[in-house]
């Protein structure tokens, strides 16, 4: 009873994650969904298309179950799944990280958590691992990502948040003294030196 209880839970925040993960590229053009928004380059569209990669491997070829979806040998990876090329559509990596939902749900939904899984990527003495283990790893990429996709999305018009029903109109002005009155409190207890 309680490995059900534990495989729903984490199946349902995983699904909560992977919504507000696509979520965040509602409304965007293909340039914003698409442009590099930090130093090393993440993108949200990127981000979407990577974890999509990651619920692949780890809910198929860990357990036996390879995606339907062609994927480069893990041995040969070169970070391709972490942006879109020009020929690459937003509605393709999308359509692409449907698909590979439902095979991971077929994955979990089939497996108990005790099931044995091999993650060939993950060194001594630990890739032989389990449904559980997977989940919870998977849970937290896919939450750390999310909150990547979060500030991004933040960055580049102001909204936040994790589901469209939680979110609240942008009031500027108030957001504006709020992080001034953080500004001023950094500066207080950190002066700038000249």
């Amino acid at each position: 009873m309680i490995d059900e209880f534990a495989k729903d839970n984490l199946r349902g925040r995983l699904r909560r994650d992977r919504e507000a993960l696509l979520w965040k590229l509602d409304g965007l053009s293909e340039y914003d969904a698409r442009r590099p928004l930090t130093a090393t380059g993440t993108n949200l569209l990127g981000l979407v298309k990577h974890m999509a990669t990651v619920e692949a491997r780890y809910f198929g070829e860990v357990f036996d179950r390879p995606s339907p979806e062609p994927l480069p040998r893990w041995q040969d990876y070169d970070g391709s799944d972490l942006w879109a090329t020009e020929d690459e559509t937003r509605d393709q990596i999308i359509g692409f990280c449907r698909r590979t939902w439902e095979h991971s749900d077929a994955t979990i939904n089939e497996l108990p958590l005790d099931a044995p899984g091999h993650v060939p990527w993950w060194s001594e003495p630990s890739p032989n691992t389990n449904l559980f283990a997977v989940m919870v790893h998977v849970l937290g990429e896919s939450n750390r990502h999310a909150g990547h996709a979060d500030i991004l999305r933040e960055g580049l018009d102001g909204r936040t948040g994790i589901r469209p029903e939680h979110e609240k109109r942008v009031d500027e002005e108030a957001r504006a003294a709020y992080r001034a009155k953080l500004e001023q409190a950094a500066r207080s207890a950190a002066p700038i030196k000249a």
